[in-house]
C-alpha cells in the first residue's frame, strides 16, 4: 500500500537508546541505526557499512564516532568514511553511507525517511507526551505481524468498539450505530463524538451516568491523539452535540499513540498513556492500563488474523460502510501527498 515518505515517523523511545550503544530498526522496510556519541547526541544512519554491507547496529562508538566491528570501517555523524584501518589513502569520493534527519520529541525519536533537504521538524505532529513537567506517562509498544494500514484503518474506524472490545473498553453499541463528526485537517483527521448517559469506560451496567465527550486527532503518517472527558447527563443536549467550550485534551486522561510501518508484513504501535501530574492516584492508573492493554491485545490479535485472511485471499477486495468514512478520508490524504512528492 502507498505510505508517504515525506514525514516523520516514530522509531523508538529516547530512553532506549543509551550512550554508546548502537539500536538497530526499520522504518519502510529500510535498515537504520540509531546511536548516541560520548556527548549524548543522536545520529540515525543506513544500516549497513560500505565495505561488506555487513550491519553498522553491531558496530562500536567510539567518542563522536562508529565503527564497524567486522572490519572496523570508521564513520562519523554525517554518515562519512573517515578511516580504513591499514590503508593511509581515503577514495577520493568521499564516501559515505545514508544519514536520516533525527528528531527528539515527546519521549519518541522521529526519523525523516523521504529527501532529506525536506525535513522539516514543524511537520511532526502537536502531541503531548513523555518529558512534559505537567503530565505523567505509562507506556509501552507492540510489534505486529501485520501491515501498519491495518492498524491505522483500525483506529480511524473505531465502530469495531462495540464489538470488538466487550471485554475490555465494555463500550455500548452506539460506537458501531452512531457516526462521528469528521473535519479534515491540513495533515490529517479530527473525529469528535458524544456518548450519552451511560456509565464511564469499563464500567457498561455503571449506576454513576455522564455523558463522555471523545475527540480523536489522527495525523500523518499515523499518530493519535484521543482525549476524553466526562460531564453530568444533559451536557450533550445542552450542547447540541458540540464541542464543549474550553475542552483540553489534558484535564483528564488521554493517550498518544503511533504507528509505524517496519516492513511490508510489520509494524510497531507505540502508546502512551498520560495524566495530570498528582491528579490521579497510582490505582487508578494501574486499572485504566489494565484496560487500555488488554483492549490492545484485542486488536492486534484481530488485526494480525486478518492480516493471515488477506494474504490467503489476494484476489478479495474490502467492502466499505458510511463506517469507513475517517478510513477513506485519510487514505485519499495519503494518497494525495504521495502524488506530490512524485511530481516533485
Amino acid at each position: 500500500m502507498t505510505y508517504v515518505r515525506n514525514t516523520w515517523y516514530v522509531a523508538a523511545w529516547s530512553h532506549e537508546i543509551a550512550v554508546d550503544q548502537p539500536l538497530a530498526t526499520r522504518v519502510l522496510n529500510e535498515p537504520i541505526v540509531m546511536w548516541r556519541d560520548s556527548t549524548g547526541r543522536l545520529a540515525a544512519l543506513a544500516d549497513r557499512c560500505l565495505h561488506r554491507l555487513a550491519p553498522l547496529s553491531l558496530g562500536r562508538c567510539q567518542g563522536e564516532t562508529l565503527r564497524c566491528r567486522y572490519h572496523g570501517w570508521l564513520y562519523d555523524h554525517a554518515g562519512r568514511l573517515i578511516e580504513i584501518p591499514g590503508q593511509a589513502q581515503m577514495p577520493a569520493s568521499g564516501l559515505q553511507v545514508r544519514v536520516y534527519p533525527v528528531v527528539e520529541r515527546y519521549g519518541w525519536v522521529w526519523v525523516w525517511i523521504g529527501e532529506p533537504a525536506r525535513a522539516n521538524a514543524e511537520l511532526i505532529p502537536p502531541l503531548v507526551g513523555i518529558g512534559h513537567p505537567d503530565y505523567e506517562f505509562d507506556y509501552g509498544q507492540l510489534d505486529y505481524a501485520a501491515e501498519a494500514r491495518l492498524i491505522t484503518d483500525n483506529l480511524l474506524d473505531l465502530s469495531h468498539v462495540s464489538f470488538l472490545h466487550t471485554e475490555s473498553f465494555r463500550m455500548s453499541e452506539i460506537w458501531a450505530r452512531a457516526r462521528p463528526k469528521l473535519t479534515e485537517q491540513e495533515r490529517g483527521i479530527r473525529s469528535e463524538r458524544w456518548v450519552r448517559n451511560e456509565g464511564p469506560m469499563g464500567e457498561l451496567n455503571a449506576t454513576n451516568r455522564v455523558d463522555t465527550y471523545f475527540r480523536c486527532d489522527f495525523f500523518i503518517p499515523g499518530v493519535l491523539l484521543m482525549a476524553a472527558r466526562a460531564y453530568p447527563v444533559g451536557t450533550a443536549a445542552a450542547l447540541s452535540d458540540a464541542q464543549p467550550p474550553q475542552f483540553s485534551s489534558m484535564e483528564e486522561g488521554f493517550t498518544t499513540q503511533a504507528v509505524t510501518p517496519m516492513t511490508d508484513r510489520t509494524a510497531r504501535y507505540f502508546y502512551m498513556m498520560g495524566w495530570p501530574r498528582g491528579r490521579v492516584d497510582q490505582a487508578s492508573r494501574d486499572a485504566t492500563r489494565v484496560i487500555y492493554e488488554k483492549g490492545f491485545a484485542e486488536d492486534q490479535r484481530m488485526i494480525e488474523a486478518q492480516q493471515r485472511s488477506i494474504d490467503a485471499s489476494p484476489a478479495a477486495r474490502f467492502m466499505s460502510s458510511s463506517a469507513d468514512q475517517g478510513v477513506v478520508l485519510f487514505n485519499r490524504l495519503v494518497e494525495k501527498l504521495a502524488r506530490q512528492e512524485l511530481a516533485q
